[in-house]
């Protein structure tokens, strides 16, 4: 069996087990009463799933978009740029930091604006500044969540605002948006800067000219909730009602929650409890596993029959050394009391010159409750030349002369 078709199998079954662990996750929606209809825990290490409550549906999640606007204006633009305030800009709803059309502000300021108190006119004026239009900024948020491994969003407005395109609504999973977070915490190159600004509690800054001046505070009240609070962005629309993104670092662990509609007028509060709730049950029913303490069966690794290759005695048969590619940096996983990891080993039977160096022969797959949690190759350690003709002809001199 070709390896190639050992890893077609692979995607589909992977796809399979993913499929399955949601539905496991839901399965176990009653191991916690929340207010939100939708919500997930992840483990901002691995992007493990820890929890989901209906975690993979595509529901409207308001202001918790600017994380992700705010990631791309990162990693897209300079903190000093000058941002011109256009007239679609200054005409978006409430929350509004008010800005006027022609007005000029730096980058960086309206940033805070957006992370701090949620503006939807700073929004605007960030996304146009990057991309030219809203829907070129679309274009980079729907981009940039495929990229993240996001399934299920669909980005229309850089401020969350309820829409909809011929594309449908704008919405996301609660699995996509803890996907963002993670992403924005753990793998993009402006990380820093990131936590910088959503963990500032108030910032002053005026337009460029000086004329205007404005002071703006941060509305996540979960900074001060909970010890080791590290970041997150509230949301409210009437489509999404209140929303929640937030993450939390805790002996050295690091969890995103995500509660989506949580509630309407007036129940305000509800995603901060729904928060602290799910950030406890990972703080108290996980604990983080390091895949390198595990003890791999050597028996697998046993060299692998190579068909038509050269020898240098007729009729001896040749094999292929074999050696594990490991992930040096591989991090850190959770499991949930009582789970173990289960290994698998995937290895071809035998290969057919020529061979190269490094070819992939194999892989060793790192499972929790049927899901692959991480998975390292196993290749070929050496080159081996196919049979050719003036091979055969120095093996027939061999028979016939000595």
């Amino acid at each position: 069996m070709k390896f190639t078709k050992i890893i077609a199998l692979t995607v589909i079954v992977t796809i399979m087990v993913n499929a399955f662990f949601i539905s496991k996750c839901n399965a176990n929606e009653k191991e916690l009463q929340l207010y939100a209809k939708y919500a997930c825990l992840m483990d901002a290490n691995s992007g493990r799933v820890l929890y989901s409550k209906d975690g993979d549906v595509a529901v409207p999640i308001a202001s918790t978009t600017k994380l992700l606007t705010c990631i791309i204006a990162l990693e897209n633009g300079n903190m000093e740029d000058i941002v011109t305030v256009s007239q679609n800009a200054a005409k978006m709803p409430d929350v509004q930091l008010n800005i006027v059309s022609g007005e000029q502000y730096k980058l960086k300021d309206l940033l805070y604006s957006l992370m701090l108190e949620s503006h939807n006119d700073s929004a605007v004026a960030i996304a146009e500044h990057i991309a030219g239009s809203v829907e070129g900024f679309a274009k980079l948020m729907n981009e940039k969540a495929l990229q993240i491994g996001c399934l299920n969003a669909h980005f229309i407005t850089p401020n969350g605002l309820d829409f909809k395109d011929e594309g449908g609504s704008h919405s996301a999973s609660a699995i996509d948006m803890a996907k963002i977070m993670r992403y924005c915490l753990t793998q993009s190159e402006k990380t820093e800067e990131f936590l910088e600004i959503t963990r500032k509690r108030s910032h002053s800054f005026a337009e460029v000219n000086g004329k205007r001046h404005f002071s703006v505070s941060n509305k996540n009240a979960y900074l001060d909730m909970a010890d080791g609070a590290l970041s997150g962005k509230t949301g409210f629309t009437n489509a999404a009602g209140y929303c929640y993104v937030g993450a939390l670092k805790n002996d050295g662990n690091t969890y995103i929650a995500v509660v989506l509609a949580t509630g309407w007028p007036p129940h305000k509060t509800y995603k901060w409890s729904d928060t602290k709730k799910l950030m406890a049950y990972g703080v108290n029913n996980y604990n983080a596993f390091d895949f390198n303490e595990i003890q791999l069966d050597m028996k697998h690794f046993a060299p692998i029959p190579v068909k038509n290759a050269k020898s240098k005695e007729l009729g001896k048969e040749i094999y292929a050394n074999i050696s594990i590619l490991s992930d040096e940096e591989r991090s850190l996983t959770m499991l949930k009391q009582g789970e173990k990891i289960e290994v698998r080993y995937e290895l071809v039977d035998s290969l057919t010159a020529p061979v190269s160096k490094g070819t992939i022969v194999g892989c060793v797959k790192y499972c929790i409750n049927e899901k692959v949690m991480d998975m390292d190759m196993i290749v070929i350690e050496n080159d081996i030349e196919k049979i050719d003709y003036l091979w055969c002809l120095k093996q027939v001199k061999k028979a016939m002369f000595f």
